[in-house]
């Protein structure tokens, strides 16, 4: 059942979402697949914002963990995320979707500057906004960045899209067939309990901003559609604005 519309989204999206099954890389059915849900979404007036993780092409802390310099590492996961914005841009521009990267780091030939003003600019007239190269800093994650990015144009709600799990659990059901599963939570029951719902950076700052967060399956057609429309699916954290 419909509980309200949202009108201003950021939709967070794994970069192993965009492998499908996969598993690494870009797949363009997927990709394509996600970007007509996301027209969905767009159709009904709802401003459209996205963040899109780069761990499909690379992942800073793998990286670091085998010897690489944690920065160095870091600079090329914000350089896959890039990549799987432009992946994305092209999937909504095909099906007439006006959209528009913006880039934590400067690169003027593919993506514009990240400028919150212009951001929001964009999204008044209609355009879907793409977040792309992270904060634009390491030791950060892209949870984090869909964190400050809907502080900055204040969003209505963080809609963060997980492949193979429908929610938040006490532990990983893949693993544990009792898990239990959380329909609601606050922010500080999350850190409390070590919950893998984001990082704690970017836990603290939805909680010090107030900022609700949508923590649903992206496997599921239409599930983009049902999470902007505020329908009760996967676990809601930090309460309905």
């Amino acid at each position: 059942m419909t509980i309200r519309q949202y009108k201003r989204v950021v939709l967070k999206l794994s970069g192993e979402a965009l492998a499908g099954d996969q598993g690494f890389g870009i797949n363009p059915k997927v990709v394509e697949s996600i970007a007509h849900q996301i027209k969905d979404v767009y159709k009904r007036g709802i401003e459209v914002c996205i963040v899109v993780g780069g761990g499909n092409i690379w992942r800073g802390l793998a990286g670091s963990a085998k010897g690489m310099d944690r920065t160095t590492a870091d600079y090329m996961g914000m350089l896959a995320t890039v990549m799987n914005s432009l992946a994305m841009q092209d999937a909504l521009e095909k099906i007439d979707v006006n959209t528009r990267v913006q880039s934590a780091i400067e690169m003027r030939q593919v993506a514009e500057p990240y400028i919150r003003r212009r951001a929001v600019r964009h999204l008044e007239k209609g355009r879907v906004v793409i977040f792309a190269a992270g904060t634009g800093n390491p030791y950060f994650s892209t949870d984090t960045t869909a964190a400050l990015r809907a502080a900055e144009i204040e969003a209505d709600v963080i809609l963060m899209a997980k492949k193979n799990t429908d929610g938040v659990y006490d532990s990983d059901p893949n693993n544990n067939p009792n898990a239990h599963k959380f329909n609601s939570l606050e922010y500080i029951e999350v850190l409390q309990r070590g919950l893998a719902v984001m990082d704690a950076t970017a836990t603290s700052l939805c909680m010090d901003n107030k900022i609700p967060l949508i923590v649903f399956n992206i496997d599921e057609p239409g599930n983009i559609m049902k999470a902007a429309l505020g329908e009760c699916i996967g676990t809601v954290v930090g309460g309905i604005k």
